[in-house]
């Protein structure tokens, strides 16, 4: 398993997280975040959430301040796109995807999984690709009713304490959400346990991203 650091301890690590609805980014990253930010002392965070309005809005700030905490520098965006028309907003929605691309050089950027059969997801992860042409983008997954998973290609390890921060947060911060019989603990923790088991990790679990085009340097 090749492992490539992104960035020295000190330096300045930038990040752009996307998610569609107000729980995407933790549910596909947020163990990884949070192991970036206990990694990294200088990081910057643009996190930007297309669809959170009313009760999901003020889950979604409570939520980032959660994860975020350590973080150097934050700017949390919430839009309101209507849950499930994406495709039909398409335009304003890439007007803002140029506007933070001017605003952000970033290093890392976490989207949706092209794959992903949520018409939201999927356009938000074409669009992340259209815009950020000479980045490093990693596409998480979201368990779903779709059973959509696939082979990821990128494993993160993640700290059985990491691990238990996420899943606390995600139950915490989305009450609205825990009526669902997918939102608990076990899908969280299941998820991240196989991926674990697929990169052999020290800890026994790991996130998993799908990496289409990464370009090595230095070698």
């Amino acid at each position: 398993m090749l492992s490539l650091p992104l960035a020295a301890p000190d330096g300045p690590l930038s990040l752009v997280c996307l998610g569609a609805h107000s729980d995407d980014i933790e549910i596909g990253c947020g163990g990884t975040i949070l192991g970036l930010l206990g990694r990294h002392k200088r990081v910057s965070v643009h996190w930007l959430v297309f669809s959170a309005t009313d009760q999901r809005a003020d889950e979604a700030q409570q939520s980032a301040r959660r994860f975020l905490k350590r973080a150097q520098q934050t700017h949390v965006e919430l839009c309101d796109f209507r849950d499930g028309f994406f495709p039909y907003h398409g335009a304003a929605i890439k007007d803002i995807f140029e506007r933070v691309k001017r605003e952000v050089n970033p290093d890392v950027v976490f989207t949706h999984c092209r794959q992903d059969l949520h018409q939201d997801h999927r356009l938000l992860s074409e669009l992340t690709r259209n815009t950020w042409r000479d980045h490093l983008i990693l596409e998480y997954e979201i368990p779903k009713y779709d059973a959509d998973l696939g082979a990821p290609n990128v494993y993160v390890p993640i700290s059985k304490q990491h691990v238990a921060k996420k899943i606390e947060h995600l139950l915490n911060s989305f009450t609205s959400q825990r009526s669902k019989q997918w939102f608990d603990e076990e899908t969280f923790r299941g998820l991240m346990r196989l991926r674990g088991v697929e990169c052999n990790s020290p800890t026994r679990y790991a996130e998993a991203f799908y990496g289409h085009k990464i370009t090595l340097t230095g070698t």
